[in-house]
């Protein structure tokens, strides 16, 4: 059973992976970083050498915090840490709220 649901999480890893590489634009934020944290690699990623990209959308207020975070693609094994690390990034202050594409890359070489 649980070899069988290993399988699943990297096919649907690979499946993912494959779709964000083809749907790619500049995921740039258009406002400054001003505290950027890192995200935890996840222990069964770790465990599987998963390596890959998230992409997410970050709804920022105009004091700088992240208000929402939304999954635009990305293995489902990485999309929880992405998400846990961007809620606590801070953007410049602006005079409007704004939605910041972002792309974190997640590398089971640069984890220890």
């Amino acid at each position: 059973m649980r070899m069988r649901y290993l399988l699943i999480l990297t096919l649907c890893s690979i499946f993912s992976t494959a779709a964000l590489s083809l749907a790619q634009d500049s995921a740039q934020p258009k406002r400054k970083i001003i505290l950027q944290t890192m995200p935890h690699y996840p222990e069964i990623a770790r465990r599987m050498h998963l390596t890959g990209t998230v992409k997410v959308a970050a709804i920022v207020t105009p004091d700088g915090k992240v208000k929402k975070v939304e999954t635009l693609g990305g293995s489902p094994i990485l999309v929880q840490a992405a998400q846990s690390s961007l809620s606590q990034w801070r953007f410049a202050p602006a005079t409007a709220e704004s939605r910041e594409v972002i792309e974190i890359h997640f590398d089971a070489g640069d984890q220890q």
